[in-house]
């Protein structure tokens, strides 16, 4: 039993070699996401330029745009998917806190926790590729605290930071684990609960502003639609630029100040 255990854990050594920490700070597009955003970001320069300038040349120098929307876009997965690692801890904190209660380790807690995560995600969840990492580096002698606070460091989650420090704590002081981590999942399941709450409560919110960021952009291309002369004076000419770009800015600013203002972050 001893010698297949053995067996087992020299597998695992030689797996670790091909896991490499995960970096939260930057996003790769898939091909199929680089494809929609860069159509997104020519379908917003060519209305632009219908809705404001009527200057087909012009899109040469609004193609450039889509390069702020892919960085944009880029900056709102990263935000994404830091929301869902910091969801699924909460889940990864309750299965390790009832292995520590069913008397494993905190070693061994952190294993059975990752066959637990393997049955609510799928293979490719950060936070099971993240405690399988940790699973591994744990039979590379790695102490868990430390893991628990590179952890923290690299995702740049203030919750999962401020747990691998209260942790690192514990461990070294003796403390009660289970405690620590009951509390503090439960703290982390308060806090993610009022975020959710919040998001409800605004949702309506959120669906008005969008309305409302549309609203301009409709009133001008109804008004070229139904009466195709009545915007003609602000078109070809030197006036009509330097106020459609006025308008325009102050629109792109209306839609950024909006889109901060319902952003709530607990």
């Amino acid at each position: 039993m001893e010698k297949k255990k053995k067996k087992k854990r020299g597998k695992t050594r030689d797996s670790t070699q091909y896991m490499q920490r995960r970096d939260y700070d930057s996003y790769h597009f898939s091909p199929k996401e680089l494809t929609r955003y860069l159509c997104m970001g020519i379908a917003l320069c060519a209305g632009i330029d219908y809705l404001f300038y009527q200057i087909p040349w012009l899109m040469v120098f609004c193609l450039p745009a889509c390069i702020g929307i892919l960085k944009w876009e880029n900056k709102e997965c990263i935000r994404r998917r830091r929301k869902k690692v910091n969801e699924q801890f909460r889940d990864a904190l309750n299965a390790l806190n009832v292995a520590i209660q069913a008397g494993y380790s905190v070693e061994n807690a952190v294993i059975a926790c990752v066959r637990d995560l393997e049955k609510l995600y799928p293979p490719d969840a950060d936070i099971l590729e993240e405690f399988r990492f940790i699973e591994n580096q744990l039979y590379l002698s790695v102490p868990v605290e430390e893991l628990f606070l590179d952890l923290g460091r690299r995702t740049g989650i203030e919750d999962i930071r401020n747990f691998g420090a209260v942790f690192q704590t514990a461990k070294r002081t003796g403390g009660d684990m289970s405690a620590v981590i009951q509390k503090v999942s439960r703290m982390l399941g308060d806090k993610i609960d009022v975020q959710k709450e919040i998001q409800a409560v605004i949702a309506a919110k959120k669906y008005e502003q969008t309305i409302m960021s549309l609203m301009p952009a409709g009133i001008i291309l109804y008004l070229r639609l139904a009466s195709p002369g009545f915007l003609d004076v602000l078109y070809g000419n030197a006036f009509g630029i330097l106020a459609m770009s006025a308008c325009l800015a102050v629109y792109g600013l209306s839609w950024w100040m909006g889109h901060r203002i319902i952003d709530l972050q607990v």
